[in-house]
Parts: structure tokens; C-alpha cells; sequence
């Protein structure tokens, strides 16, 4: 069989699976048992043969993937911010959306005249957040929590892979960070309403469920994010979350209320939805 035989073959049998954009799976899953680009799947590979292992490693994860198994989990990576990242079913899938998360506080932090900013990213999961902006801002010194010990595992071998100098805590938002103190805190936390968890895609629903419960209204850790986020920031600092759909102006809110805060701005993300609420600390 051949390359692009096996190609339409794949992304027909997904297609007929009813799994969302078959043909870029059924290329990524290509990609990665060959090792060629998406194009040269699609084009000047596309006579090549598969030998007879490639076969079997395809119809493993097509049959796998068929059972709505997030492909992510299936190829072990995810990339983000033009990297790559080890991903499997202890931690969120990093989202492109979250992106702009990153370039909020990369842009804060390449503006704050501090030698080594602190840097908090609150609710981890893979470490996709942290070691992005340790890579982009290399003088930062960036802290990652998370409550999963098993996701906490996962980012720490993140973290090697692109040798990043990462302290990992492990415990409840703000519980193991005492009294310390950062410039920048950045934070997707969980923020999907209860009942909604049971309405999600299938492959978001295998993901772990700590990741996205947010609570009844899915604002209960913004709640406590808010309550205690003007604790840890310097002077000057900054917090910024991302958000549900619809949420960014009752997260604005929650902010407001502590009257703790200043400059409560709501960002659009690539799609132009409003994904991030940050807030600067109001000075002493």
C-alpha cells in the first residue's frame, strides 16, 4: 500500500466513524509513523510504500482513534508556541487559544523592568504555559502548581525536554505557595460548568475531569483565584486567566469586587472570542 492509498483509506474509515476532520488526522497520523511533513503525505511521498509495520501501527490507531481517544493522547504530542509537548491522559490537551495567554505575559514581562521577574503559572497541567515563558523570557524564574501529582510528573518531563528551569509545586491554588510573591501569574484553570461536563465532545470527556470541572456556575476557581491573587502579586504585578466562552466580563467582575485591582482588561483571542481577563495589582 501506499502512502497517499493509505491516506485516503484513513481518512475515509474516520469519516465514516464520524471523527471531526478526518483527512488532517489520518495526515498526522501518517506524519508520525513516517516521519514526513503533512505535504509530502499528501504530495511527493504520496507513491511511496508503507512497509508492513507502518500498516499495523496505522490500523492501531485508527481503531484506536475510532473509540474517540483524543489523537493528541494517541501520538503522545501536542505542539504549542512551535513546540512540542508530551501530552497523554493525565493532563488538558494545550489549546491554540491559550496562546494568547502567553503572549499577554510575555509582552508584560519583556516591558517589566525587573533582572529576574517571578513568573506563576497556577493550574499547570502539562507545564505548556510555564515553559513557554521561561523559553521566550530566559531570565524569568517561573513556578508551575498544579494539585495532580501525575500531571505535575508529565510537566517536569516537559520541562527537561526543552531544559527549562522549572520549580514544580504541588497543591490547591494558593495553599503551597505561603507567602510568596510574583510579578506575572498566569492561570487556565478549570472552568467548564458541572452539568456541561457530561454534554462535551467525546474526546474532551476523556480528559481529566479535574481539568475541567469549574463548579456548578464554572466560576468557582476564579472565585478563589480572585480572593487570593492580590496576596501574591508585587507591586505593579499582574494576573491574567483565561476564560470559557462567555465568562470574561462575571471573571471582570470577581475582580472588581475584591477592589484589589486595577486596569481590569478583557483580551480576544486569535478567533476574536473573549478567552483572557487580566488585572494588575493596585499600587500600595
Amino acid at each position: 500500500m501506499t502512502i497517499g492509498e493509505a491516506y485516503r483509506n484513513a481518512s475515509r474509515e474516520l469519516a465514516e466513524k464520524g471523527i471531526p476532520d478526518p483527512a488532517q488526522d489520518a495526515c498526522l497520523m501518517l506524519s508520525h509513523i513516517t516521519g514526513f511533513s503533512s505535504m509530502e503525505i499528501r504530495l511527493t511521498k504520496a507513491e511511496s510504500p508503507l512497509s508492513s509495520e507502518q500498516e499495523q501501527r496505522l490500523s492501531s490507531l485508527l481503531l484506536s482513534r475510532a473509540q474517540r481517544i483524543p489523537l493528541q493522547y494517541l501520538l503522545g504530542e501536542q505542539w504549542f508556541y512551535g513546540r512540542p509537548f508530551r501530552v497523554d491522559s493525565r493532563v488538558l490537551v494545550p489549546r491554540q487559544e491559550t496562546e494568547t495567554l502567553c503572549e499577554l505575559g510575555i509582552t508584560f514581562l519583556q516591558k517589566r523592568k525587573a533582572e529576574r521577574p517571578a513568573v506563576l503559572d497556577l493550574c499547570t497541567g502539562s507545564g505548556a504555559i510555564a515553559i513557554t515563558l521561561q523559553c521566550e523570557c530566559p531570565t524569568a524564574s517561573v513556578t508551575a502548581s498544579d494539585l495532580s501529582a501525575e500531571a505535575l510528573a508529565l510537566a517536569e518531563q516537559n520541562a527537561a525536554l526543552h531544559h527549562s528551569p522549572i520549580c514544580f509545586v504541588q497543591g490547591d491554588l494558593w495553599e503551597p505557595l505561603s507567602n510568596r510573591c510574583f510579578d506575572l501569574i498566569l492561570s487556565n484553570p478549570p472552568y467548564i460548568p458541572t452539568e456541561e461536563c457530561r454534554c462535551l465532545q467525546e474526546e474532551v470527556r476523556q480528559e481529566p475531569r479535574m481539568a475541567l470541572d469549574g463548579g456548578s456556575d464554572g466560576l468557582d476557581f476564579y472565585r478563589r483565584i480572585a480572593a487570593g491573587g492580590w496576596k501574591h502579586l508585587t507591586s505593579g504585578g499582574k494576573l491574567a486567566v483565561e476564560v470559557g466562552d462567555g465568562q470574561a466580563e462575571a471573571v471582570a467582575e470577581l475582580l472588581r469586587k475584591e477592589e484589589r485591582y486595577r486596569d481590569i482588561l478583557i483580551h480576544r483571542d486569535l478567533y476574536g472570542k473573549e478567552r483572557i481577563v487580566s488585572a494588575c495589582s493596585s499600587e500600595p
